[in-house]
C-alpha cells in the first residue's frame, strides 16, 4: 500500500491526488453555507487557539470543511479515518498539502492500519476527541490511558457511538464529557433521514447498476435511518418490506405503508437488503439458508457487523469479487448470494456518503458543541450530554436564512397564552 509522508505529519495514499481533492473540497463548500457562516465568526474569535483536536472521522469533503473551520478557529487537528473503505484518497492529499492539517487516512486500509491511524492521532495529546462510531474514545480509555490527562471534552456523531458512550458512562469509565451530536434534532432528524436515505441507494446503484423498481427491498431497522431509506426506495419504485424488533417502530413502518414481517420471513422474498440498526448478526445463518439466489445484501449502519459474514464465509462453497464493491457468494446448493463493500457503510464504499447540504447542519453542530464543550468542561460531568437547544435551533435557524426561508415569531399576546394556564374554552 503505497503512502507518502510529507512535511506534515500524515499517512495518506498519493499526495499528487490534492489538486482533485481540493476542487471537490470546495465544491462542497458551497453547499455547506451555516458552515461558512461560523468559519467566517472561528476566524475573528480564535475559540481554539492553541488547543488540541483529534478526529475520528470519515475523511470526506464535508469533513474536510469542517477540519478546515476548526484549524481557521485556531486548532491544531489531526485527522484520522473512522472506516477504512470510507476515505477520499483526494481529500486526504489535499487536507495534508494544501491545508496543512495532519492526516492518517487510506481507503482499503488493513484493520492494523486502521488502529495505527487512530494511535497516531492520539499521539498527538488531544484535549478534545471528534469521533464517529467511538473507536478513538475507546482506544484512548483502553491502551492509551496515560493520554486522558490532556482530555477535556469530546463529540460524537453517530448512533452507534453514542450508545457505546452511555454504556461507558453507566459503567463509569467515561473520564471527560461527550457531546452527542445525533441528539441534535438538526442532526438525526435531516442528516439520518435525508442523508442516509440518499447516500444509501447512491452507494448500492453505483456499485450494482441495478434497477430499484420492481424489486423487494428490505430495510431492516425503522429508525431515523431506516425511514428515509423506506421512502426513497419506494420513491424509486420498489415494494418495501421493514423488519423491526420495536413494536412502536413496527407499527409506524405499518401506518406508513410498509409490509411489516420478521428477517425469517422477508429472507424468502427480498431482492435487496439493507441494515440499519447498529447492531450485529441481523442478517445471519438461518436468513442465509431461506435467501433466494441472486439477493443483495449490504450495510448503512455504522459497523460491518451488522452482517454475519464470517458465518456466511463458512457457509459458501466459494467467493469471488465480480465487481468493484460487490462480492459473490455461492452457496453449496448452487445459490449465489452477493455483498456489497464488505459489509461496510456502502454510503462511503461505493459512494460519496452524504450530500453536503445535508453535513452542513451536522458539521455546525460539530464546530458549536466543541466551541460549547471547550468553554463549559469544568462544569460539565463525566457522562454524554445532548446538544443544547440553543445551537441546535441556531443552526436550525442559519440554516433557513441561507435558504432565504423566513418563519413568523410569536407575539406577546402569544407568548403570554402559552405560558398561562388560566384562559381556558
Amino acid at each position: 500500500m503505497a503512502t507518502t509522508q510529507a512535511a506534515v505529519d500524515c499517512d495518506v495514499k498519493d499526495l499528487a491526488l490534492a489538486e482533485a481533492g481540493k476542487l471537490r473540497t470546495e465544491w462542497a463548500y458551497q453547499s455547506m453555507p451555516v458552515l461558512q457562516i461560523i468559519r467566517k465568526q472561528f476566524i475573528k474569535t480564535q475559540p481554539f487557539k492553541g488547543v488540541r483536536i483529534a478526529a475520528c472521522l470519515h475523511v470526506t469533503t464535508e469533513t474536510a470543511n469542517l477540519m478546515i473551520t476548526l484549524r481557521d478557529g485556531g486548532a491544531d487537528v489531526v485527522l484520522c479515518g473512522s472506516n477504512p473503505l470510507s476515505t477520499q484518497d483526494d481529500v486526504a492529499a489535499t487536507l495534508v498539502k494544501d491545508y496543512g492539517i495532519s492526516t492518517h487516512a487510506i481507503k482499503g486500509e488493513s484493520n492494523d492500519v486502521y488502529y495505527k491511524h487512530i494511535m497516531s492521532a492520539i499521539d498527538s495529546k488531544p484535549q478534545i476527541t471528534m469521533d464517529d462510531g467511538c473507536d478513538l474514545v475507546t482506544i484512548l480509555h483502553t491502551k492509551r490511558k496515560e493520554m486522558l490527562e490532556h482530555a477535556l471534552g469530546g463529540t460524537e456523531e453517530t448512533t452507534t457511538g453514542v450508545i457505546r458512550l452511555q454504556a461507558m458512562a453507566k459503567e463509569k469509565v467515561l473520564q471527560y464529557p461527550v457531546v452527542a451530536i445525533n441528539d441534535a434534532m438538526t442532526k438525526h432528524f435531516f442528516d439520518n433521514r435525508y442523508g442516509t436515505g440518499q447516500s444509501t441507494l447512491d452507494g448500492v446503484l453505483r456499485a450494482t447498476n441495478i434497477l430499484l423498481a420492481g424489486l423487494s427491498v428490505v430495510v431492516c431497522g425503522y429508525g431515523w435511518c431506516g425511514r428515509g431509506l423506506a421512502t426513497r426506495a419506494r420513491g424509486m419504485g420498489a415494494n418495501v418490506i421493514v423488519t423491526e424488533i420495536d413494536p412502536i417502530k413496527a407499527i409506524e413502518a405499518l401506518m406508513d405503508g410498509f409490509r411489516v414481517m420478521t428477517m425469517a420471513e422477508a429472507a424468502q422474498i427480498g431482492d435487496l437488503f439493507i441494515t440499519v440498526t447498529g447492531n450485529k448478526s441481523v442478517i445471519a445463518r438461518d436468513h442465509f439458508e431461506r435467501l433466494k439466489s441472486g439477493a443483495i445484501l449490504c450495510n448503512s449502519g455504522h459497523f460491518n457487523v451488522e452482517i454475519d459474514l464470517d458465518t456466511l464465509a463458512a457457509m459458501a462453497s466459494s467467493r469471488r469479487q465480480v465487481r468493484p464493491y460487490v462480492e459473490e457468494f455461492v452457496m453449496r446448493d448452487g445459490r449465489r448470494i452477493f455483498v456489497l463493500g464488505e459489509g461496510r457503510l456502502i454510503n462511503l464504499a461505493s459512494a460519496e456518503g452524504h450530500p453536503a447540504s445535508v453535513m452542513d447542519m451536522s458539521f455546525a453542530n460539530q464546530a458549536l458543541s466543541v466551541q460549547y464543550v471547550l468553554a463549559n468542561h469544568s462544569k460539565l460531568e463525566k457522562k454524554v450530554y445532548s446538544v443544547p437547544d440553543d445551537i441546535d435551533r441556531d443552526v436550525a435557524r442559519m440554516k433557513l436564512d441561507s435558504m432565504h426561508v423566513n418563519i413568523d415569531k410569536l407575539t406577546p399576546e402569544q407568548q403570554k397564552y402559552l405560558a398561562s394556564w388560566s384562559e381556558g374554552t
